[in-house]
């Protein structure tokens, strides 16, 4: 069994939401991050935002993954 992780007690904070999943990745062209779906501003602001802005954002990302162009994987894409 692994220890967990000190930084994660980070990402637990009870007092923020978050839909953070530590995958920090800017996409170039929607700059939306592809772990979170959030924006660079959003992502910046979150700290500040009420609890209901913070709602109201998380409400929105699930339809963002369609925003993100798919990679096709690295390696295992070249050798297909």
């Amino acid at each position: 069994m692994s220890k967990p992780d000190p930084s994660d007690q980070i990402w637990k904070r009870a007092e923020i939401d978050s839909p953070c999943i530590k995958t920090c990745v800017i996409e170039p062209k929607t700059r939306l991050c592809i772990g979170c779906l959030r924006t660079i501003d959003e992502i910046t602001a979150w700290s500040r935002m009420t609890a209901e802005v913070r709602a109201e954002v998380m409400a929105e990302l699930p339809g963002r993954q369609g925003q993100i162009a798919k990679r096709r994987g690295g390696r295992a894409g070249r050798l297909k």
